[in-house]
This record gives C-alpha cells, sequence and structure tokens, in this order.
C-alpha cells in the first residue's frame, strides 16, 4: 500500500512531528519537531523538516492529525492549519498520501504494548501492573484536546475505532464535584470532556477551585506537584479523579478488558498523581461491573513520540489494521 521510505507525522493543535521509515519494519528516523503555529501551511513544516537531516526522499506518505478526518480536506480541531492529502501528495511527489485521525496510529502502537511486562521506558502503570485480557484496547490522551480510540480484534484483523470522545457531555458525579460544576467555564454553553480533561481544562478547573484566579497548565502543573498552592494541590487531583471516572466509562464502552493506555502531554507529567489512588478508584467504581474494572490494566504511555510507533507498523503491515481514513494516489489524483 506504501511505497517506501513512508514519511509519517503526527500533527497536533500545538506541535508537530516528523520522521522517515526507510523500509518495512524499520525503526523511524526522526526528523524535526516544530511548532504548529509557526509555520502556514503542513508543506511548508514539511519542507523544512525534511531539509534539516540528510535522509532519501520519501515516496509516500501517512500523517496522523488531531481533528476529524471526514473528508479530503480537514481543518485541524485547535490549529489554523488544513491538511490535504492530495496537495501534500503533488508538493512532493509523492505516490500516496494517507491522512488518519491522530490517535490511529496510538491506537495501533498500543497492539504491541504489555502492562506486565518489565519494560518501563515504554509504560508506567497506574495501579497493579495487570496483564492485559484478549479483548479490546482502550487508548486516549489529554493534550492540547483530548483524543481517544479502541483497537478491536476482528478475526486476523485489528479494528481501530476512531471517536469523539472528548466533545461529549461531562457532568459531576458527587457533591463536591456539583459544587463546583456552577463555577466553571463553559464552551459554547456546554462542559465537554475536552473542556476539563486538556491543558486548557487544567486552567479551568483551576480558576473554578481558587475563586476565579487564572494560571497557565504548566504553572499549575508545577505548583501542584511542588505543593505550593493548595488550588493548585486539588486541581491536580480533581484532573485525576476525572480522567480515571472518563477511561473506566470508556473502557465500559468498549469492554476494554486489553487495558486503557493514556498518551498525550499531560498524564507522564503528572504521573505521580495519577498514581496517588483517586484516579483507579474512579476508574474501578462502576458496580455491578467493579469486578470486571479491578482486572482492566491501565498505564501511562512514557515514550516521547508513541504515535511514530504505530504510524510504522500502519505502513509496514498494512494487512493487520484496518481504520477509516483518507487516502490520495497519484495513479488516481483522488482518495
Amino acid at each position: 500500500m506504501f511505497d517506501f521510505p513512508v514519511l509519517i507525522g503526527d500533527i497536533g493543535g500545538t506541535n508537530a512531528r516528523f520522521a522517515v521509515v526507510p523500509r518495512p519494519d524499520a525503526d523511524p528516523v526522526t526528523l524535526a519537531h516544530v511548532q504548529t503555529a509557526a509555520y502556514p501551511d503542513p508543506s511548508a513544516a514539511i519542507r523544512e523538516a525534511l531539509a534539516l537531516r540528510q535522509t532519501a526522499a520519501p515516496r509516500s506518505a501517512i500523517l496522523a492529525i488531531a481533528g476529524r478526518v471526514d473528508g479530503p480536506s480537514v481543518h485541524l480541531t485547535n490549529a489554523n492549519w488544513v491538511i490535504e492529502g492530495a496537495r501534500i501528495g503533488r508538493d512532493f511527489g509523492l505516490s500516496a498520501c494517507a491522512v488518519v485521525n491522530d490517535y490511529v496510529p496510538v491506537a495501533a502502537g498500543a497492539a504491541a504494548l504489555d502492562p506486565a511486562g518489565e519494560d518501563r521506558t515504554t509504560l508506567a502503570p497506574i495501579g497493579p501492573a495487570l496483564a492485559p485480557g484478549r479483548g479490546a484496547r482502550l487508548v486516549l490522551g489529554p493534550g492540547t484536546g483530548f483524543g481517544a480510540a479502541a483497537l478491536v480484534p476482528f478475526g486476523k484483523q485489528l479494528a481501530i475505532v476512531s471517536t469523539e470522545a472528548g466533545h461529549t457531555d461531562f457532568g459531576p458525579s458527587d457533591a463536591a464535584e456539583a459544587a463546583i460544576w456552577p463555577a466553571l467555564e463553559r464552551i459554547e454553553g456546554r462542559v465537554t470532556v475536552e473542556t476539563l480533561l486538556s491543558g486548557p481544562g487544567l486552567s479551568r478547573l483551576y480558576a473554578a477551585l481558587s475563586g476565579g484566579s487564572r494560571a497557565a497548565p504548566a504553572e499549575i502543573t508545577a505548583r501542584g506537584l511542588a505543593g505550593q498552592d493548595p488550588a493548585a494541590v486539588e486541581t491536580l487531583r480533581l484532573f485525576a479523579k476525572l480522567l480515571g471516572r472518563l477511561c473506566g466509562d470508556l473502557a465500559l464502552t468498549f469492554l476494554a478488558t486489553g487495558g486503557v493506555y493514556i498518551g498525550g502531554g499531560i498524564a507522564p507529567r503528572i504521573l505521580p498523581v495519577l498514581q496517588q489512588g483517586d484516579f483507579r478508584r474512579a476508574f474501578e467504581h462502576k458496580p455491578p461491573f467493579s469486578r470486571m474494572m479491578q482486572a482492566i490494566p491501565t498505564c501511562v504511555i512514557t515514550i516521547a513520540d508513541p504515535a511514530f510507533t504505530g504510524l510504522a507498523a500502519l505502513a509496514s503491515r498494512p494487512e493487520l489494521f484496518a481504520y477509516d481514513g483518507q487516502v490520495w494516489r497519484a495513479a488516481t489524483g483522488s482518495a
């Protein structure tokens, strides 16, 4: 399906990362990590990334983007770029260019993860290091936005189901949460998962808990981890609890007995808070299915670019994975 070398890209609302997979089953060769806002369009960023490192010119591409891939032209959810596989393919003389949701490759990469293994450079367990079951695996991540996808066994293939879980409504579950909910900033009149479980969500939770004070997510994280600001400490604790509750809800939705794998930029930074217990208690508290939930592993993906592993797998083993996306081919000039 893909001619090698394959250009791969993980394009988010804040950052874009590019690499090249030189041949099937080879490790990706990193090209560049750039800020999305620094370039007018993806081709400009790719052009500079290719210029920064001497490598064979790519012949095809797979780009994972932070947005819903529902047509040949896709606008990033949290940035101004428009991604068009046809334009990128023509700009770089490619034979094919695929565009997928950014959690498709994270889900593909999760196929090889072992929560009960001894390698802690890839995964950090939240709670006990449990062995995964044979069911679906769930990947999700709070970052600039919130993404989620499921990896579902289907015959000899693994089907990747993209979701828009970040844009579902999110409400309080106890009296403490109900007390702060009226103070939370609404987005277009709604409190969604992404409203709270994202970088901007940390700021909204902090404002509600501190009586309206504002702080950047990085400040809140630093103060909370250092114990220097009671409102920041409570913000991180509540964030962990809400994230655990949502992970449990989605695990029930997909019967994700194969485990829950958390990516994104926030979770690795607040791992000590996630491991304190509120996350796992909220995750498991799903009567009448609490016993099942207790057996599901939950862990944080700790490698810097988890999407790269999955993108390389999609390029090298296209027969293993079934997923939605847009593919432009030079032979036909269309998706």
